[in-house]
């Protein structure tokens, strides 16, 4: 009997000052930590500069086929914070549910800036994108909003039925 193999994820970080080494990204392994919890054979996470090179760093992972590719950063307001420009482009339809609940979830933990985070989720063919702040508290409400839904979202790109959730 033959096991499936596990489902892949790929992070990527958007920083142009991780990317240049200024300072130490701490986003990027905490997903890739809460991933590997939850059974994803999870890549990353790829620091990148703010900008296009996420872009590029989107359809590079996106080009294997994962079933979830998380951003974390680049969701502000500041010139450089493109995160979502360069992603809406692969997604061909977006889930504006995740994101909401993310700064919701942000917002009631005391964290008024969280309404200001522009960060997108979709579908890209059958993976799940989704931009997430590059806060470490932005990252940790993300955690707690796509730990219960993640699995199901994933089982229905991949064609699986409506079964309830929880």
């Amino acid at each position: 009997m033959s096991s499936a193999p596990p489902r892949r994820a790929v992070v990527i970080v958007a920083s142009t000052r991780a990317a240049d080494g200024t300072y130490e990204d701490r986003t990027g392994p905490t997903l890739v930590d809460a991933l590997t919890t939850w059974g994803y054979a999870a890549t990353g996470p790829i620091v990148v500069s703010d900008g296009d090179p996420v872009g590029l760093a989107l359809a590079t992972a996106l080009r294997d086929g994962p079933e979830v590719v998380l951003t974390t950063g680049g969701t502000g307001v500041s010139p450089s914070d493109r995160t979502p420009e360069q992603t809406r482009p692969f997604l061909d339809r977006e889930l504006p549910g995740i994101p909401e609940l993310i700064r919701a979830r942000g917002f009631a933990g005391g964290q008024p800036l969280a309404a200001i985070s522009r960060g997108l989720a979709g579908v890209s063919g059958r993976t799940l994108v989704v931009n997430l702040p590059g806060s470490r508290g932005g990252v940790r409400d993300a955690i707690d909003v796509l730990g219960p839904i993640l699995d199901h979202v994933v089982e229905q790109l991949a064609g699986g039925d409506h079964e309830a959730v929880g």
